[in-house]
């Protein structure tokens, strides 16, 4: 049976206080937790009034006791933006917080005023920040002290400070070991990313403002990398992420998805608008040939959501694994609950557990 989960930004309106946020968005995992989702990530963001959670980790510690099973994953931790030292030990926290429930999810970070605060412009080195951080962490888990990790961007060392009687000088390890999980997003076309990730046995994550045709052009990366080192492409180890409405009708579910005030509208509003300030309008385009002014708000919307009563979106979800790839992972993408959302919201994840689940093909 597929995996379900969730995935928020979370995005909303600048002007919803905090407060509220954080807890409608507790809310919703304990209600995917209780409803049999496998797993929920969140987002970190530093410096935008719509995507408010600095700490993934923090916030996910906070529903540690909240929820039984569901596993718990940062949606991601951008590397660049934190020290690999800290990022070993607080992962390290939460996964024994959790007693194994934590995955681990990285990425370059995507926020252009966090990049431009943390002086992250250059693509390329943050994606070496990335591996060179990575590399690290693992080497702290795998080790024992005296510690001497030498990096272009950073440097771990404890020769001196060691005193073994009294654990000073030793960096914690993981709940789970080697270590958790470790997941990565990817949204480029063809990203080689996906690629990277299936040789190194991690799990590439597709993003959900992405068309049909990225989804596609993923699975092709995935089953690249694993030929690569000669393991199988089954796709259970590759998840999608999709925004996803499922009403009681067809025309419930299109009046839904089109309805101006709806957190379907907003949402991919704001994502385009975002993508044109950053110039980098490719991740979303329904058709790469496209110009910039060509595309509507309407042929992204229809080209990156499921909608549907719960039979058609079965058979859009089978119909998009097979031209594609099995994926193992469904996420549900999260969006905002303001006014009837929310409540629309909750019914997709229902429908989408209980009605839609058991339909898809394995």
């Amino acid at each position: 049976m597929i995996k379900l989960g969730t995935f928020a930004m979370p995005l909303h309106p600048p002007h919803r206080p905090l407060v509220d946020i954080l807890k409608e968005n507790a809310e919703k995992i304990i209600l995917a937790d209780k409803l049999g989702f496998d797993i929920a990530y969140v987002g970190e963001h530093y410096s935008c009034s719509t995507e408010q959670i600095a700490s993934p980790l923090i916030f996910l510690a906070s529903l540690i006791d909240r929820t039984k099973s569901i596993k718990l994953a940062s949606g991601v931790i951008g590397l660049p933006q934190h020290h690999p030292a800290i990022v070993a030990n607080e992962v390290a926290l939460i996964d024994h917080l959790s007693e194994g429930r934590f995955v681990f999810g990285i990425g370059p970070g995507g926020l252009a005023s966090d990049l431009e605060m943390f002086d992250h412009l250059d693509h390329g080195v943050r994606n070496e920040m990335v591996a060179e951080s990575l590399r690290i962490i693992l080497k702290i888990w795998e080790s024992d002290p005296p510690y001497d990790i030498p990096g272009k961007y950073w440097s771990i060392k404890i020769k001196d400070m060691i005193v073994p009687e009294l654990g000073i000088g030793t960096m914690s390890k993981p709940f789970q070991m080697p270590h958790p999980p470790i997941h990565i997003s990817s949204m480029s076309p063809d990203s080689p990313t996906v690629a990277l990730a299936a040789r190194k046995g991690w799990v590439p994550v597709t993003a959900n403002f992405t068309p049909e045709n990225t989804v596609i052009g993923h699975w092709k990366q995935y089953v690249a990398g694993c030929e690569a080192v000669g393991r199988e492409p089954t796709g259970k180890d590759w998840t999608v992420a999709r925004n996803i409405i499922i009403g009681e009708s067809d025309a419930q579910a299109e009046d839904w998805l089109m309805d101006p005030k709806g957190s379907s509208h907003y949402y991919f509003d704001y994502m385009w608008r975002v993508l044109l300030a950053a110039d980098y309008t490719t991740v979303a385009k329904p058709d790469l040939n496209m110009k910039d002014e060509d595309v509507t708000l309407e042929s992204i919307i229809r080209s990156a959501a499921i909608y549907g009563s719960p039979k058609t979106v079965a058979e859009k979800i089978n119909s998009l694994r097979e031209r594609s790839g099995p994926f193992g992972t469904l996420l549900l993408a999260m969006t905002d609950g303001s006014g009837p959302n929310l409540d629309r919201e909750k019914q997709t994840m229902r429908r989408l557990a209980e009605e839609v689940r058991p339909l898809i093909r394995t």
